[in-house]
């Protein structure tokens, strides 16, 4: 049975959570829909985090990055959503997306948004 468009961010317990190290997830092939056209619009998205006691399993994250196909959304709320769900799932110590949207009318956009841990938390 084929795979399936999800909203799920499965994850597994991080096997060296005594050190920080960063993950790099390069996403090509973003895709979601321009809330005011219709029209679709293409991503490149570059996820970056320091994970603290969860990674994110891939399969997850492919299905979740998928389910936004037929979704209309703008640049920034689309990034920003990524970052906060990715932050609400695994509680890493850093984080950072970007989405670098493709040229459309002579205007490409970059949107990049970061979280950090509060000390202590």
């Amino acid at each position: 049975m084929p795979s399936l468009p999800s909203k799920n961010l499965d994850s597994f317990p991080n096997p060296a959570p005594h050190r920080d190290y960063e993950i790099v997830f390069e996403c090509p092939e973003f895709t979601c829909l321009c809330p005011l056209t219709g029209q679709p619009d293409f991503a490149r998205f570059c996820i970056r985090y320091v994970p603290d006691a969860l990674c994110v399993e891939l399969k997850s994250l492919k299905l979740y990055l998928w389910s936004f196909r037929n979704e209309g959304a703008f640049h920034e709320a689309v990034t920003n959503r990524i970052l906060e769900d990715l932050v609400a799932a695994l509680a890493p110590r850093k984080a950072t997306v970007e989405g670098h949207f493709f040229i459309r009318g002579g205007i490409g956009t970059q949107v990049v948004c970061r979280y950090e841990k509060p000390a202590g938390g």
